[in-house]
């Protein structure tokens, strides 16, 4: 889970000054001592660290706060607005050329991530309305170009190559003058990576950033590799020079050392974060959405957002009146799930809610696999018995356990969850009616 341990234990020390009705600079410091280590054991860069308190304590011990109703509030309002400026303040945008095509140069060592994430970034870009190239120019890697092929199918954008017998140099070249030839305006170049870095691969890629003047170098970093991504992206940055970071396998990263130190000791921005191996899960990084997450305020903004992008409109619209009508199947029922399914793992969606921190969601157990074994439970039922229940009886379920391989217990379970549910629709549409017809409020959320 997305900084798991580091959030658990800001929260509860903002949680002690919260319950306090006044202030003392020795709680304040007391405090901040605790932030500290928390951040020390995330693997954030210790100078980061040291800037960090020191301006969270100096805000924090001034009159506005001392002399407030509410102290705990303040403070953490100052924490949340130095993490939010820590990691960039704002969204940081990719540009892109006057001129067409806008070239971006891939970077960072092997293992990152990185060809991947080029097929992640091109994704993105078509969503713009961008008609992308991605450019094989990692002649060393065994299988490295066959991989970016793969990518490139998955979503459906050409790949340009010239094997592995062409200097990575020409290959780039090449490639745009393809992408000028076929009227495609950007251009994405996936270049070698080492173990470490080393001179032969800085002078390889200075001599591509010359040859082809990109738009912007992106250093893709593996975020699971904390402190030690930070001193990658500090020595690309001093050898070649980057204007953005992508932080990659940030799903994996419960410290979250990477994405706090790497803004603030390159001063280039996170632009994207890699949040699973999916082409879908690959989104902007905005520093103060990621601030709230940290402190278990949740991030409603991008679950809106997830959910706009990720859930038919119409066939909402439709679901709430057959929800409306006692209709809900479990067609409906599963429809759904693949909906949010594809809106990423349930971890993820849950800490996007305001106080699902870490301290809750380990109370949870989310478990991605119950909504496979229910996804195969549903599709062992045949037509009219997902259309009526009911009619499941002992050897029908039976029929579906072993056709969906689970057990007969799996099976009665979520149709009792499916029954419950029922029920519990019908009560809120009863109430809504009953709320009609006294001329009282609507429900908020009619058809929930």
């Amino acid at each position: 889970m997305i900084f798991e341990g580091l959030s658990e234990k800001l929260q509860n020390t903002l949680q002690k000054l919260k319950g306090k009705g006044k202030l003392t600079e020795k709680d304040v410091k007391e405090a901040m001592r605790e932030v500290k280590l928390a951040l020390l054991e995330a693997d954030v860069n210790f100078k980061v660290v040291k800037d960090f308190i020191n301006r969270v304590t100096d805000r924090a011990i001034g009159s506005e706060v001392m002399e407030s109703l509410t102290p705990g509030q303040h403070v953490i309002k100052i924490v949340n607005e130095e993490l939010t400026a820590l990691m960039g303040s704002g969204q940081s945008k990719l540009t892109f050329a006057s001129k067409p095509p806008t070239v971006y140069m891939m970077v960072g060592l092997q293992g990152s991530g990185k060809t991947t994430t080029c097929g992640k970034l091109a994704k993105i870009l078509k969503k713009q309305q961008k008609n992308p190239l991605l450019v094989a120019c990692d002649v060393y890697r065994p299988a490295a170009i066959e991989q970016l092929q793969t990518v490139g199918s998955k979503i459906d954008t050409p790949v340009f190559s010239m094997g592995d017998a062409v200097s990575p140099v020409n290959i780039a070249k090449a490639g745009i003058e393809q992408a000028l030839r076929q009227g495609l305006d950007t251009v994405i170049i996936d270049t070698a990576g080492r173990l470490h870095i080393d001179d032969t691969l800085m002078n390889e890629l200075l001599e591509i950033k010359s040859a082809v003047k990109p738009q912007e170098i992106l250093l893709v970093v593996d975020a699971m590799t904390g402190q030690d991504a930070v001193n990658v992206a500090e020595q690309f940055h001093e050898k070649i020079g980057i204007d953005g970071v992508i932080l990659t396998k940030l799903d994996g990263d419960t410290r979250g050392g990477a994405a706090l130190s790497v803004r603030a000791v390159t001063q280039k921005p996170i632009k994207f974060v890699g949040l699973g191996e999916k082409v879908d899960e690959f989104e902007p990084f905005y520093p103060e959405r990621m601030a709230s997450r940290i402190l278990g305020m949740g991030d409603m903004l991008s679950l809106i957002e997830k959910a706009q992008s990720n859930i038919d409109m119409n066939k909402a619209q439709e679901l709430e009146k057959r929800m409306r009508t006692q209709q809900f199947t479990f067609d409906d029922f599963l429809d759904q799930l693949q909906q949010m399914k594809n809106m990423g793992s349930m971890s993820q969606i849950l800490q996007m809610i305001p106080g699902m921190g870490g301290k809750q969601l380990k109370n949870i157990d989310v478990d991605d696999r119950e909504l496979v074994y229910i996804e195969a439970i549903i599709q062992s039922m045949t037509k009219a018995e997902r259309i009526n229940p009911g009619i499941i009886n002992g050897s029908r379920r039976k029929r579906i356990a072993i056709g969906s391989g689970t057990s007969i217990q799996q099976v009665n379970k979520l149709l009792k969850q499916f029954e419950q549910t029922r029920k519990m629709m019908k009560q809120f549409m009863d109430m809504e009616k009953g709320m009609k017809k006294g001329n009282k409020f609507k429900l908020p959320f009619p058809g929930m």
